[in-house]
């Protein structure tokens, strides 16, 4: 690993040819069952319902500053 003047050691840089052989070797290793994994739906909430909780949230923070 070469050394610049400050002395502290710069990292490898990879050449093109290298990225390519890399890049193709991820490629021919990636399954279908790798991409099943990003296909599948995840439970989630509802828009309404989360802004229904975050205004809650809200009201419930503004009661608390408000001077009574």
């Amino acid at each position: 690993m070469a050394k610049p003047k400050n002395g502290r050691p710069r990292p490898d840089t990879k050449k093109p040819e290298a990225l390519r052989s890399i890049y193709a070797r991820v490629r021919r290793e990636f399954s279908a069952a790798d991409l099943q994994r990003y296909t599948e739906p995840e439970p989630s909430v509802p828009a309404d319902q989360l802004l229904a909780e975050l205004e809650a949230i809200d009201r419930s923070a503004r009661r608390r500053r408000s001077p009574s």
